[in-house]
């Protein structure tokens, strides 16, 4: 075990040793192995946009088992995705890369107010059956539903931790009286980020965000203590502190499908702020197989180069 990974590990104190043999598989897979950093692929998007929206610009997306390859040979350290596109594949691809058990969907058929709330869509016991490493939670904070996903995500991490399995929490604030320019805003991701710690996730997601400050509080407490929002990097080591000064993994989404360049340089930015790593869904999947593979690599190289 690398002392990068006994340290991360180390952080951890209250996990029996199945959770932390999960967490310690998911750093120690693929070619970031042993580095602290990880890059996962995540596969949601045809529960929540539809598949012919998430899969026909490259129809080889429609087999879930073009997305266990995807990953296992692209060397990733995790695949996630919900219950049927894990039990597809879960054989033929038994041990050979962590499975995350997306554990909440939504989708976006529904009318009206539609995109705050997520139901939940299996079960941790459906983790264990399946040979996951951990399961996946969506939560939103300021949506006016937020108060039931953060007890149903507490009873679920604590089952889930119970039977050896790690957590990893989706925190994407939206809903409620925020602006949806703000939901990105580097005070609330910073809170999005601390409110999935406090709920007990060992790894965190958010999206990267912006110079934009949605409290006057905060803003004047920035100003108060000089502290500088104006680069990407700055940002996401602002985002690390609040996940309780590093101690949890902090990891970032991909976003929508942008191009090649604009991609490499976002990478490089989380990098050197201090994220953990990545979690690429649409600009992964979306590209043909050996393209995607390229550019993942890349990915996996900015990780290992940039400090």
């Amino acid at each position: 075990m690398s002392n990068v990974i006994k340290q991360i590990l180390s952080n951890y104190q209250s996990d029996n040793a199945g959770t932390k043999a999960n967490l310690y598989r998911i750093l120690n897979t693929g070619k970031l192995s042993g580095t602290g950093k990880i890059v996962i692929l995540p596969v949601d998007q045809g529960f929540e946009h539809g598949p012919d929206r998430s899969f026909c610009i490259n129809p080889d997306g429609y087999d879930p088992s073009y997305h266990f390859k995807l990953a296992i040979e692209s060397g990733l350290n995790g695949y996630a995705a919900p219950l049927g596109m894990i039990e597809v594949g879960a054989d033929e691809f038994a041990g050979q890369i962590p499975l995350i058990l997306k554990m909440n969907s939504n989708n976006s058929l529904m009318s009206g107010n539609n995109n705050t709330y997520q139901a939940i869509t299996a079960s941790v016991d459906d983790a264990v059956k399946l040979g996951c490493s951990a399961i996946g939670f969506t939560i939103y904070p300021a949506s006016d539903d937020s108060l039931a996903m953060y007890s149903e995500i507490s009873e679920l991490a604590k089952e889930a931790k119970d039977k050896g399995l790690a957590v990893v929490i989706w925190s994407y604030p939206r809903g409620g009286d925020l602006p949806k320019e703000h939901e990105t805003s580097i005070d609330v991701s910073c809170y999005a980020a601390h409110i999935a710690c406090l709920l007990g996730a060992h790894i965190v997601k958010v999206k990267p965000p912006k110079a934009t400050i949605y409290d006057k509080k905060v803003e004047e407490a920035y100003k108060k203590m000089n502290i500088d929002c104006s680069t990407l990097s700055k940002r996401v080591s602002l985002v690390k502190k609040s996940c309780f000064n590093g101690k949890r993994i902090l990891i970032f989404s991909g976003g929508e499908s942008k191009d090649d360049a604009s991609l490499f340089e976002e990478i490089k930015q989380l990098s050197l702020g201090g994220a953990n790593g990545s979690i690429i869904g649409r600009n992964a999947f979306q590209r043909p197989f050996d393209n995607a593979k390229t550019m993942l690599d890349k990915i996996i190289s900015i990780y290992k180069e940039t400090k």
